[in-house]
């Protein structure tokens, strides 16, 4: 079973060979850690989610839909490949929120065993301006890769990284 460590800082200096990107539907970059991760990433990264954006023309939600995922290149991160996925807004928990918010964890570590890729590094997705509560989201993304490492022999380690001190403890309480 894959190694599950927490740490607080910057997701863009974390070295894994992937990290997750909590991007937004159009894939063009925006505040939080999706602003974070393309600054850091340079220009290339704009590209490449401009060309798969271009590719997924047509679906429902946007080129990346809540709960799904896709890989661009890193860029100049320390990182091999960038996983985006959409997580949900929080519309009180009757929506489905829980659903897709599990899916963003679970479909970026069977997109990245696929990949070959054995690390990913997590962000805290949704807890930002998309509103979903802190605590909650800690207990969907814990439990959600507990169950996908089951199936992802192929995953030796996972990061959640925790840019403030009100996650992390969320998080250890969890983990």
């Amino acid at each position: 079973m894959a190694a599950i460590e927490l740490i607080k800082g910057d997701i863009t200096r974390v070295e894994t060979d992937a990290i997750v990107n909590a991007a937004n539907s159009s894939l063009m970059g925006g505040g939080g850690v999706d602003g974070a991760i393309h600054r850091a990433a340079g220009p290339a990264l704009l590209e490449e989610c401009m060309d798969v954006a271009k590719e997924r023309r047509g679906i429902p939600g946007g080129p990346c839909p809540a709960g799904d995922v896709v890989m661009t290149g890193a860029g100049h991160l320390p990182c091999k490949k960038v996983i985006h996925t959409v997580g949900p807004v929080w519309h009180g928990g009757s929506g489905g929120e829980a659903d897709l918010l599990a899916s963003c964890y679970r479909e970026s570590l069977l997109l990245a065993e696929e990949a070959g890729l054995k690390s990913v590094a997590f962000p805290n997705i949704s807890t930002g301006v998309y509103g979903y509560p802190k605590d909650k989201a800690a207990a969907v993304a814990a439990e959600a890769v507990r169950k996908t490492l089951e199936e992802t022999p192929g995953i030796e380690k996972v990061v959640f990284v925790c840019f403030n001190d009100e996650n992390l403890k969320l998080y250890r309480k969890i983990i």
